[in-house]
């Protein structure tokens, strides 16, 4: 394992790769409290990274969780709380105690397929390497800290057998996880061809940035992600089924987010037939508040 010093240039490359929110959320607070309640000290270069990125995702995959807030889908002490107040595991198929065993899993990530990131504890919290540990209950080690291992998975510069890769070509990101407004609007077919009314929505909203695209194997239905690179709004562009521009932004971007996405449509020369929530019900006006917005 490195040094201190070869810390802080794990986390330095991180940043040279993958750009820090300018506000990052539950970030700051209490470490040595956080440590108590927790019942261990905690790596310094993952300090740093929370310190640097706080709560939030790389690339719409891999979670970063902190000690800090008062989100229940956040902290340390909380999944370990989950985990181990759970039955005790098959050893046969979990070959590692959980925290606050002695040579433990501690969690400090997930991921959006339900694998856990954990440490693998016992010794200097520096030395302590990475365990991915999948939803199906498999494990792989990976003998770097936690900011090495994030630049190595975001960078492509390592293989998981049991994490997915990044999409060739995207350079990586990292969202905050932030309270966010979702709408869709369902638009009208327009005569464009897909690309360029692709190519019409994201010049009304640059400068963006891709996010990644998916299309089914019969070429009928479309996503494209991108995110907007001042303003920090997520969106995806369906090209059919229904045909629309999903979008989640800050609250108190809304009346911006409004005038822009309606010039977009029209730009698009598509119409706007109905507003939504993300699960697809309708509002009878773009402000109507929701459950969902909470």
């Amino acid at each position: 394992m490195a040094d201190s010093k070869t810390t802080a240039t794990d986390c330095d490359r991180l940043v040279q790769l993958v750009v820090p929110p300018a506000e990052p959320v539950d970030a700051h607070g209490d470490w040595a409290a956080a440590e108590t309640a927790i019942g261990t000290r905690l790596p310094g270069d993952y300090k740093r990274l929370v310190g640097t990125y706080g709560w939030g995702e790389f690339c719409d995959f891999l979670y970063l969780r902190t000690p800090f807030g008062t989100s229940e889908h956040n902290g340390i002490e909380w999944q370990s709380a989950r985990l181990t107040g759970s039955p005790e595991p098959d050893r046969d198929r979990y070959p590692y105690p959980l925290h606050p065993a002695p040579g433990a899993l501690l969690v400090w990530g997930t991921t959006m397929d339900a694998d856990r990131l954990c440490w693998l504890t016992g010794g200097s919290p520096d030395g302590w390497p990475v365990v991915v540990w999948s939803s199906e209950g498999r494990y792989e080690i990976h003998p770097m800290r936690a900011a090495a291992f994030i630049e190595g998975w975001a960078g492509g510069d390592f293989g998981s057998g049991l994490l997915m890769d990044m999409e060739p070509g995207l350079a990586p990101w990292f969202n905050a996880f932030r309270p966010r407004v979702h709408r869709c609007l369902r638009l009208s077919d327009g005569s464009a061809a897909h690309s360029e009314r692709l190519r019409r929505l994201r010049e009304a909203l640059a400068p963006t940035t891709d996010r990644g695209s998916w299309c089914s194997a019969s070429d009928e239905m479309r996503q494209d992600h991108f995110a907007t690179v001042d303003t920090d709004w997520l969106l995806t562009y369906d090209a059919s089924r229904p045909h629309q521009i999903r979008i989640g932004f800050p609250p108190e971007d809304s009346e911006q987010v409004r005038r822009r996405l309606f010039a977009a449509a029209q730009l698009m020369g598509c119409e706007v037939l109905q507003i939504t929530t993300a699960a697809g019900r309708p509002l009878p006006t773009w402000d109507t508040a929701t459950d969902e917005d909470a």
